[in-house]
């Protein structure tokens, strides 16, 4: 009796426990944002999943339907970068339909305004907050260890078909990935995760077509050793400094043999010449944080965003949990979070080997990831050339520059960008329009 009984209330405290992590997934439509005229001109869900053994990380995300046909337009979980910064980056400043209006901060919450460009005017859009701790993310339990770029990958997985479970009208939908800046390291690895998930596990699969990913972060010694060609093309670095660290350095200008003073001694050179631009977008000035509560500086709109995300009427209306997390923050630098892709080459090759295409952009004023890198390991792949290196328009100007190689990826540059799609908002947009239908750009 003693047996049956202690199994009876196992048996009901698992049932209690299941109902409470379904509870735990949440999901609600905003007809309303809190600083926007009006109701809102497209449709907003906002909500959770649990994703672990036991749901215990409540990944929070932003999904907006395509403004034409979200029965059958593409379907996109975009990735911002950090690792640790909020996906509301991307919905209200890199391709989203609304943003924050640029104006004196007067203690009242900021107000929001519409965009021309947002990418969701033919494509649904999910906008993730990951890893946990990012945005409005956040973890029931402490954590037995630290999140990784691999485990990420794992982990969005899991989400996507939770997601997909809930929202079954969007399987058939053609399904692509993208992100820009870190997440270069995470969306190969997440886009190798799902093509072996369609054939191992998951069932429904999803309908993987393709990723996008801009700037992105591939292989620090890549990337960043880029910089120095990259500063001497754009004429921060002079001809003499640029030649001496050719020839003294070797080309190593992240990791430098200590013993090699001389190489030392012209990295210092290089920085002196380059701590005051703005690696982001080489043409804006650097704000000192004392500055930027001015409008002149760019990065103001992210202290507005500040203002308008811990707003009590913005968290009700986006349904946030409450207690869940104590103040948003754009980005949470100091994210515990283990780095264990140290490159992306090879996902982009396996990637490449199973047929998904891939659009590469760069911004080509980014200092941060320049894009002399992204081209130096999109070669080491080592595809011939379908469309070698030409102009594309936008009506009869130049908007930046492109190739496309034989395992279907597409380079291109954005003229005049910067590390993230915001600061070429047209361009960016009519060059994804292009990629995703299938045309050239």
């Amino acid at each position: 009796m003693a047996n049956d009984y202690i199994s009876s209330l196992q048996k009901l405290l698992l049932l209690l426990l299941i109902l409470c992590l379904n509870a735990a997934d949440s999901a609600s439509t905003v007809k309303y944002l809190p600083g926007f005229e009006g109701p809102l001109p497209f449709e907003l869900e906002t909500g959770y999943i649990g994703v672990g053994e036991e749901e215990e990380v409540q990944l929070f995300y932003y999904f907006i339907k395509s403004e034409r046909n979200p029965e059958e337009d593409p379907l996109l979980i975009w990735l911002s970068g950090g690792p640790g910064c909020s996906s509301l980056s991307g919905l209200l400043y890199e391709n989203g339909p609304v943003t924050l209006k640029s104006e004196v901060y007067n203690g009242t919450r900021p107000s929001l305004v519409s965009t021309t460009y947002s990418w969701t005017k033919t494509t649904s859009i999910i906008y993730l907050d990951q890893p946990v701790g990012t945005g409005f993310s956040y973890s029931r339990t402490q954590l037995a260890e630290k999140p990784s770029d691999s485990g990420e990958a794992k982990r969005i997985h899991e989400f996507l078909h939770k997601w997909l479970n809930k929202h079954q009208e969007f399987f058939s939908n053609p399904f692509y990935v993208g992100g820009d800046s870190y997440s270069g390291m995470v969306v190969p690895a997440l886009v190798q995760e799902i093509s072996q998930g369609n054939y191992l596990c998951c069932e429904p699969p999803i309908n993987l077509q393709g990723y996008v990913l801009g700037n992105p972060l591939t292989e620090v010694e890549i990337d960043y050793n880029h910089r120095i060609p990259y500063a001497h093309g754009m004429a921060l670095i002079s001809d003499e400094l640029y030649e001496s660290m050719k020839r003294i350095c070797k080309g190593e200008y992240v990791t430098v043999d200590p013993s090699n003073t001389e190489c030392l001694k012209l990295v210092e050179e290089y920085q002196k010449c380059t701590n005051r631009i703005n690696n982001q977008l080489i043409l804006t000035p650097l704000c000192e944080e004392s500055e930027d509560t001015s409008p002149d500086c760019y990065t103001y709109r992210y202290v507005l965003t500040t203002y308008w995300a811990n707003d009590e009427s913005v968290r009700r209306a986006l349904q946030i949990n409450e207690g869940s997390i104590r103040e948003w923050v754009r980005c949470y630098w100091e994210i515990p979070y283990t780095r264990d892709i140290k490159s992306s080459l090879p996902y982009h090759m396996n990637n490449s080997i199973k047929g998904y295409p891939s659009l590469i952009f760069s911004g080509d004023h980014d200092l941060t990831i320049p894009f002399l890198g992204t081209q130096a390991w999109i070669r080491s792949l080592n595809y011939s050339l379908t469309d070698d290196w030409r102009p594309w328009m936008i009506g009869d100007q130049i908007a930046g520059y492109t190739r496309t190689y034989a395992n279907k990826m597409t380079f291109a540059t954005v003229k005049g960008g910067g590390h993230t799609p915001e600061y070429k908002p047209e361009e960016s947009y009519i060059m994804f329009q292009r990629w995703i239908n299938g045309q050239p750009l």
